[in-house]
């Protein structure tokens, strides 16, 4: 074999190898993610203990976004959760956004009640109505340390 079909080989091997590496990235790393259009909506919660970011937000059980941010608003003191959610999805002003967990000990998730109201929420905007996620451990302890308790 002589030189030059030799490196025409090794050429294409490296092309194909390229081509799948990026094929792989951009399917396990959902990559994908970048290129969807999204917008940001933030919420205020008591407590997201649990959350986590890239945790999925959830409209009817089907997934239209996911947690981009988790930080503490030094204002007021509460978490502020900041929420990409797909364009294609419109949500109202009066939408609830609550904190729940996928099972008995399963991770944590927002869902989303849709409102009944006919203004949108766009790009930057807060969804007021939060409810916080329910502290079991807390519930416990405040169970069994209780003077009621049996």
């Amino acid at each position: 074999m002589n030189e030059s079909k030799r490196n025409f080989y090794v050429g294409i091997f490296v092309l194909i190898g390229i081509f799948c590496t990026g094929y792989l990235i951009i399917v396990m790393g959902d990559v994908s993610a970048f290129f969807k259009d999204r917008y940001t909506v933030y919420g205020y919660f008591s407590s997201a203990s649990g959350l986590k970011k890239k945790a999925v937000v959830e409209l009817a059980g089907v997934k239209i976004g996911h947690v981009s941010a988790i930080r503490i608003d030094t204002q007021f003191l509460v978490a502020r959760v900041e929420m990409d959610i797909d364009r294609k999805i419109a949500l109202s002003e009066d939408s609830i956004a609550s904190i729940k967990t996928a099972g008995i000990i399963g991770e944590k998730y927002i869902e989303i009640l849709p409102g009944g109201s006919d203004t949108m929420l766009v790009h930057g905007d807060e969804i007021e109505n939060t409810e916080s996620s329910l502290d079991i451990e807390s519930l416990i302890r405040k169970f069994i340390f209780s003077e009621n308790a049996l």
